[in-house]
């Protein structure tokens, strides 16, 4: 990358973890990982919730009309953000009435900020398929993720570094950091990953079972837990 543009609002203290200490006990409902520990949780508005869809540079994966809308924070640079990826991927596979809206959010270190450069930059270059296909190769790699792998990994997929390069440093991709990370302190998301779903925010992962209950349950009753 040809340069690198620090955003004052990253919060580098940022947790990569299932469920942040000392907030599970606060949680607004009573979900809990697949291991049995809890995972926290709280309500948010319906107008922070609304807004996620709002921003740019988000990707729409799955049924762009289905009934229930999934939306992951992510950072590139988190183990269980790689984990939860398959995962997820397979729920998409299996439930073709879910909606997810991937929303790159770089919180972790300056190699994720140049990594969500090149990522932010594809969403206006590649169709959704591209940018998952992306998003997956990136996480099937080893180590830290920076600019320089993440326009590796886009070179795999026919994009012309150059091109991804230029795209990458437009000011316009500083702004769409700024304001998922600025939506993200908002929605008051102390970990990565981070799901939002029907007005709730689920902080941390909770692994692929429960996570598909949440899903089933707000189809069947309208809430994260019936």
């Amino acid at each position: 990358m040809r340069k690198v543009v620090a955003i004052s609002l990253v919060l580098f203290g940022f947790a990569c973890a299932t469920n942040p200490p000392g907030r599970a006990q606060d949680s607004a409902f009573p979900i809990t990982a697949d291991d049995g520990s809890p995972i926290s949780n709280h309500r948010v508005t319906a107008e922070l919730s609304s807004a996620i869809e709002q921003l740019p540079g988000i990707v729409v994966i799955g049924n762009h009309d289905g009934h229930v809308t999934l939306f992951e924070f992510y950072d590139l640079n988190c183990p269980y953000c790689r984990k939860a990826a398959p995962e997820i991927a397979k729920m998409l596979h299996a439930d073709k009435d879910l909606k997810l809206i991937l929303v790159p959010f770089p919180v972790l270190s300056i190699a994720s900020i140049q990594a969500s450069r090149v990522e932010i930059a594809l969403a206006s270059l590649a169709t959704p398929q591209q940018f998952y296909d992306f998003h997956h190769r990136v996480y099937a790699g080893r180590g830290v993720v920076d600019g320089d792998r993440a326009l590796a990994v886009a070179k795999t997929l026919g994009f012309e570094p150059k091109a991804v390069t230029e795209a990458a440093n437009d000011d316009r991709v500083s702004e769409t950091m700024k304001s998922h990370v600025r939506l993200g302190n908002a929605l008051d998301l102390a970990a990565t990953p981070s799901f939002v779903i029907k007005d709730v925010a689920i902080v941390g992962y909770p692994g692929a079972k429960s996570l598909q209950a949440i899903v089933q349950s707000v189809r069947r009753c309208g809430n994260v837990v019936c």
